[in-house]
Parts: C-alpha cells; structure tokens; sequence
C-alpha cells in the first residue's frame, strides 16, 4: 500500500495503521504521523479537515512551535496535546549546529546520542503518557507530529506498533520510510542555506541527507536504552508512560480490526 499522504506543503505526512498485529491489524485512517503544518497551504487545509482527525500531539518544544505556528482548517475543533516545557531561547539543534564541524559522522553520533536519552527526557514522557491515555478514547483519527515527523514522532509511532502487536521488522520498516529521496532532493537546498546563514559554513549533500533522514540505528539505540533500564518495552511503557492493562485495552480496542 502507499502509506504516503500526498500534501503540497506538509512533508513526511503518512498513515502508519494497516499494519498486521498478530492475528488482527492496525485499522487504515486512524493513526498519522507528519511533519509540523506551519507551511500548510489552503487545500492541505482542507485535506487535513477531510481524515476527521479529533487528536493532535504536537511534540515540538514551545520555542519549534512560536517559530512555525500551526496553520488550522476551518472549523478545527480537534483535541491538541502539546507541552509548555522549555526555555524558549534554548534549541539543542542549533547549538549542535553551531557547534559541529557539519560532518555526516557529528550528524550520525548527534542522533545516536539523542535516541539514547529521548525516551527519558521529561517532555517526552509527558506528551507520550498523554498520548497514550487519550488514544483509546478517540472518536476519530489521531495525528502525531514534531518538526520533522521522523524522531520524536518516530519512537512514539515505534511504541504504538509495539502495543498493538506489530512484528519488529515492520516497526523498521515504517521508521525508515522517512528516507524519501524526493524529500531529500527538496529540503537539501533550503537546509544547506539555512546552515549557511546561521554559521557561514556550507556542509555537503551527504551530511544533509544523514541530517534530514534516519538510520535504523537510531531506533534501535532508543530499545536498548529502554532494555538497559527496564525488563523490557513492556515494563517501560507501563512503569513511565502510565500505560497499564486498562489503558492497553481501550488502545487495542481502538485502533485494532
């Protein structure tokens, strides 16, 4: 199937139900993951209206979300979860940037360290728990997103699966479709100058890419580091994401054929 969205201006938007769990499935049109909508033009506006999505778990931080506001369709009327956490003149990213010699290793080992800790950064655990209590209890479809829809919303998207039973390689799978060469081809350009513009320093297309895509490294980075710190994913998702027996059930029965 063709998991990808097709918006004018709202990259990395995609379906990641319809996968098999088990002997059931994921349900099509129920849960989507994406980049921010900021740049949003009037008909994705109209697209987005159509899915009947009445969730929306913005994981950008408060300084990602003053700086690319989200655009919304007229009559929104979706439950927004989103966290106020941050210093607003803090941006890890850009002091990495900044920092970094703009090599496609400081890239890779930026990623690898971030996946290390994300599943146990406050913010994280916050809108992850949040999620998960309100995802049984939807009426319409769910969408997940950051800035990017590759990260942040790769590991959330990454547990979702694992809840609802989908085999790893599948879990892979959808984590590595970020990989979207024509997106590449796109964003290459506007980051090199936005690089350009806050350090002087031009980085090249193969540091671009490893910056704008995934490896399945990383995911497998954020397992272990659960693994190293809980019996396993199960354990993790019950003990720091509040997702006990009743909360798994109200998810399965939701999102589940």
């Amino acid at each position: 199937m063709t998991r990808k969205l097709a918006f004018e201006a709202i990259e990395n938007f995609r379906d990641f139900g319809d996968y098999g769990a088990g002997e059931r499935h994921i349900r099509k049109g129920v849960l989507y993951r994406a980049a921010h909508q900021a740049e949003a033009t009037d008909a994705d506006l109209e697209a987005l209206g159509a899915l009947g999505l009445s969730l929306i778990v913005d994981l950008r931080r408060p300084n990602e979300r003053t700086r690319s506001p989200s655009r919304r369709w007229n009559g929104f009327s979706a439950e927004l979860i989103e966290n106020g956490e941050g210093d607003e003149h803090d941006d890890p990213w850009h002091r990495f940037i900044a920092a970094s010699d703009l090599s496609a290793k400081a890239f890779t080992d930026y990623m690898v360290d971030y996946y290390r800790e994300a599943p146990f950064v406050g913010r994280h655990v916050d809108l992850y728990s949040r999620y998960f209590q309100r995802l049984g209890h939807t009426q319409g479809a769910t969408l997940i997103h950051c800035a990017a829809g590759k990260d942040r919303t790769g590991i959330l998207a990454a547990l979702t699966h694992h809840i609802a039973g989908v085999h790893e390689d599948d879990i892979f799978a959808d984590f590595l479709l970020t990989n979207d060469p024509l997106r590449f081809e796109r964003r290459v350009p506007m980051m090199r100058q936005a690089i350009l513009d806050m350090t002087g320093r031009e980085a090249t297309d193969e540091a671009l890419i490893t910056a704008l895509g995934v490896e399945q490294q990383y995911l497998e980075t954020a397992f272990a580091a659960i693994h190293a710190a809980h019996p396993s994913l199960d354990h993790y998702l019950e003990t720091v994401l509040g997702v006990d027996s009743k909360t798994r059930a109200a998810i399965e029965a939701r999102i589940l054929a």
